[in-house]
C-alpha cells in the first residue's frame, strides 16, 4: 500500500490534462446513469454488496459499462459507489477496500477501450465515490480525521496506475453532508493534487441539502474548498435538481453537474419501480443544459435507455457541440461567501432561573418527575407543587426513562411551568427523532417556554416495554448539544440563519461510575467542547468515584450537579447494581440487607442519601434528587425540607 501512496501522490496535474476537454469549451458532457438499477434488473438482490461483483461476477459489470457507452455516454462511472471501509464492512469486506476499487476501475477501462478501438470515440473512466454511510462529528461518532483516512484509501486504489490505467477523474455523489463532501476534497487533494473532483450533493422536496444547508451555500462552500465541479444528483428527480442547478448557477464560476434519479421511486407489486420516463428525462435534460449545467447523466433509475434519450436531445440542441446558448440568467455569477450569523444566545445568567443560579455559582436543588404512563398528570402536578412549596429549585422531567412509553417530557415540563410556576429542565434524547425533528421540537420548546435542555443520548429500546420498537440515533448527546449550541446561535445544523436565539441552558449527563472512564472522560471533554455549561451526574453511591471522575475533567470542569437516590430496599439496590452497573459499596447493600421491614428499608435509603449528599455538597454546585416511585415526600427528605402550611 506504501507504494500506492507515493505512486499516487507523484502524479502532476500534467497527467490529467486529457481530461480538461470535460470541463472546458462550453460544451455539454454525458455521463452514464444507475449501475444498481441495472444489477438489480439483473437478479442481483438488494442484500448483497454491489462493489463486490467486481470481483465475484466482473462480466455482468463490464456488460453494463459497454451497455452505457454504446448508447452514448462519453463518462462511465466505476462501480465502487460504496466501496469504502465503512460500507464494505457492513458486509464483512472492510479489508478489500483496494481490490473492489482496482477491479472496479479495471473493467471500466477495458469498457473504455474497446468502445475507443471499436468507433474511434474518447471516453473516460470516472471513480464514483458515495457517502461513508456513518455520521461524522459533531453529529455523530466518526471523526473528520477517520473520514479524510477513508476516502484517502479508495481514492488511492482509484488512481492506482496514473491517468490511463486509474481513473481520468472523480465524481463525490450524493453527498449528504458538506463537512463529508469537505473530506473527499481534501483527501482528493492529498493523494491526487491534479485530478479533477466533481461533487455532488443530494438534496430534499425542498432543494436542500439533507444537513440543512441550502443549494446556495452548498455550492459556494465547495467552491472555496476547491472542487472542480459542483451540482446535484439523485434527490426526488429531474424537477429539483434543476431548481437546485438554478439556484447554484448565480453563485459559483465552476461548472455544473446535474444526474437526477428517474423520478420518485413507487412500490409495484413488491417491486420498487422508477415511472419517470426517458422522454421526461430527456425533456429535462434540455432544461438543465438550458439552466446552466454541463455535465448530466443519470442516476437511480435510469438504464441505457434514458442515456440515448438524453444523448438524442442534447445533439438535438446542440450541446455537445457547444453550440447551445443559455438562459442569461444561468450564466455562471461570481463566486460568493457566505454571511455568518450576528445572533448570540444572552448571557447564561439572564436564560433561566437555572441558568442564572449556575452562573452565580449558587447551590442548586433539583427533583427529577417520572411522567405518567397515562394522560393524566395530576399526581405528578401536585407532587411538583410541593416540591416547589417547600423551595426546590426547578423539576427534571425524564423522557421515556429506560425506553417506556410514557407522556412526553415535553408536555409534563410545559404543564408544570403553567399550572405550578416552577422551572423545569427538559430532558431530551436522540433515541426517537432523526435530526430534522430534532430542531423542529427544540424551536417548538423554546417557543413556549423551557429554556432548560438536559441533552441525552437515551436507552435503546430493548432495554424498555416495546423491546421491537425502532431508535433512530441520527445523533447521539454530543451531537444533540453541537444542535442545541447552534439554535442557540440563530442557525440550523446547515448554518442557516433561522432568527432569534433558542436561548437553552444547556447541560449534560455525566456517569463517574462507570467501568471506562477513560471514555467517559473524553465523551463528557467533547460534551463540554460542544457547549455543555453544566452536567448531572447518575446516582452517586461511592464518593470515590465521584471525587476521581471530579479530578479527571479538572482542565474542562463545568458545574456538576450530583445525582442522588433514596434507595428503598435491598432488591433496588441490586437494581441498582446489577441491572444499571451503578457503583455500589458492599457497605451500603450491607446496611440495606440489614433492615427488618419495608418501612425500614425505605428510612434507611433516606438516610444513605443525606449522607451522600451532605459528604458530596462540598464538591458539587447542586443535587438532583430523585422521587422512586413517585414518593415526592422522600425527595424533600432526603433534601431536609419540611412541608409547610401554605397561608
Amino acid at each position: 500500500m506504501a507504494d500506492a501512496v507515493d505512486g499516487a501522490k507523484s502524479i502532476s496535474v500534467a497527467g490529467y490534462a486529457a481530461v480538461d476537454c470535460l470541463f472546458e469549451g462550453g460544451r455539454t458532457v454525458l455521463c452514464d446513469g444507475a449501475m444498481g438499477t441495472m444489477l438489480y434488473a439483473r437478479g442481483v438482490f438488494i442484500n448483497r454488496c454491489y462493489d463486490e461483483l467486481n470481483l465475484s461476477q466482473p462480466e455482468m459489470v463490464r456488460e453494463i459499462h459497454t451497455e452505457y457507452l454504446q448508447a452514448g455516454a462519453e463518462v462511465v462511472e466505476t462501480n465502487t459507489f460504496g466501496g469504502n471501509r465503512f460500507r464494505l464492512g457492513l458486509h464483512g469486506l472492510q479489508d478489500q477496500v483496494r481490490a473492489i476499487n482496482v477491479a472496479g476501475v479495471k473493467l471500466a477501462r477495458e469498457s473504455v477501450n474497446q468502445i475507443r478501438d471499436k468507433q474511434a470515440c474518447e471516453a473516460f473512466v470516472a471513480g464514483s465515490m458515495g457517502p461513508l454511510g456513518v455520521r461524522l462529528e459533531p453529529l455523530g461518532k466518526v471523526g473528520l480525521d477517520e473520514a479524510r483516512e477513508a476516502f484517502e484509501e479508495q481514492i488511492r486504489a482509484l488512481v492506482e496506475g496514473g491517468p490511463g490505467v486509474g481513473v481520468d477523474l472523480l465524481i463525490v455523489e450524493t453527498m449528504t453532508s458538506l463537512a463529508e463532501a469537505q473530506q473527499a476534497i481534501l483527501a482528493a487533494r492529498h493523494v491526487a493534487p491534479g485530478i479533477r473532483v466533481v461533487v455532488m450533493m443530494t438534496v430534499d422536496e425542498d432543494g436542500n441539502c439533507l444537513d440543512g444547508a441550502s443549494a446556495e451555500v452548498a455550492a459556494i462552500k465547495l467552491t472555496e474548498w476547491g472542487a472542480d465541479a459542483v451540482g446535484c444528483n439523485c434527490s426526488a428527480g429531474p424537477a429539483t435538481v434543476l431548481s437546485v442547478i438554478e439556484r447554484m448557477r448565480p453563485v459559483t464560476t465552476l461548472p455544473l453537474s446535474a444526474m437526477p434519479n428517474a423520478g420518485i421511486p413507487r412500490a409495484v407489486e413488491g417491486r420498487t419501480i422508477y415511472l419517470t420516463s426517458p422522454e421526461y428525462m430527456a425533456s429535462f435534460t434540455r432544461k438543465l443544459v438550458k439552466a446552466g449545467a454541463s455535465i448530466v447523466g443519470g442516476c437511480c433509475g435510469t438504464t441505457p435507455s434514458y442515456t440515448r434519450a438524453m444523448k438524442s436531445s442534447l445533439r438535438a440542441l446542440g450541446a455537445m457541440e457547444g453550440g447551445i446558448e443559455v438562459m442569461e440568467n444561468a450564466r455562471p455569477g461570481k463566486a460568493t461567501t457566505i454571511k455568518e450569523s450576528k445572533v448570540s444566545p444572552p448571557p447564561l445568567a439572564d436564560r433561566s432561573k437555572i441558568g442564572s443560579m449556575v452562573a452565580a455559582g449558587d447551590f442548586v436543588t433539583m427533583v427529577e418527575i417520572v411522567p405518567p404512563k397515562g394522560i393524566d398528570c395530576s399526581k405528578e402536578l401536585d407532587g411538583a407543587a410541593q416540591l416547589h412549596r417547600l423551595g426546590v429549585d426547578a423539576i427534571n422531567v425524564p423522557d421515556s426513562p429506560r425506553a417506556s412509553a410514557r407522556m412526553s417530557a415535553q408536555s409534563l415540563c410545559v404543564q408544570i411551568q403553567q399550572h405550578v410556576g416552577i422551572e423545569t429542565i427538559l430532558h431530551y434524547t436522540c433515541r426517537d427523532r432523526n435530526v430534522l425533528s430534532i430542531q423542529s421540537d427544540l424551536l417548538g420548546a423554546s417557543s413556549i417556554g423551557l429554556k432548560n435542555i438536559l441533552c441525552l443520548t437515551g436507552d435503546p429500546p430493548k432495554l424498555g416495554n416495546y423491546p421491537n420498537a425502532t431508535a433512530v440515533f441520527d445523533v447521539d448527546a454530543i451531537g444533540l448539544v453541537n444542535i442545541v449550541q447552534n439554535l442557540n446561535y440563530g442557525l440550523d445544523i446547515g448554518k442557516n440563519p433561522i432568527g432569534d436565539s433558542t436561548g437553552f441552558t444547556i447541560s449534560v449527563a455525566a456517569n463517574p461510575g462507570v467501568q471506562d472512564m477513560d471514555q467517559e472522560v473524553r465523551r463528557f471533554a467533547f460534551k463540554v467542547e460542544a457547549g455543555a455549561e453544566f452536567a448531572i451526574t447518575q446516582p452517586v453511591f461511592d464518593l470515590r468515584v465521584l471525587e476521581e471522575f471530579l479530578r479527571r475533567i479538572e482542565g474542562f470542569r463545568i458545574p456538576v450537579i450530583a445525582g442522588i437516590w433514596p434507595l428503598t430496599s435491598l432488591r433496588n439496590a441490586e437494581f441498582m447494581k446489577n441491572d444499571l452497573r451503578v457503583s455500589m459499596p458492599e457497605e451500603i447493600m450491607a446496611r440495606m440487607a440489614a433492615v427488618a421491614s419495608p418501612e425500614a428499608g425505605r428510612m434507611e435509603g433516606v438516610k444513605i442519601a443525606q449522607e451522600m449528599l451532605a459528604e458530596a455538597r462540598p464538591m458539587v454546585q447542586g443535587v438532583q434528587v430523585s422521587a422512586p416511585f413517585g414518593r415526592y415526600g422522600v425527595a424533600a427528605d432526603v433534601l431536609g425540607l419540611a412541608e409547610v402550611e401554605v397561608v
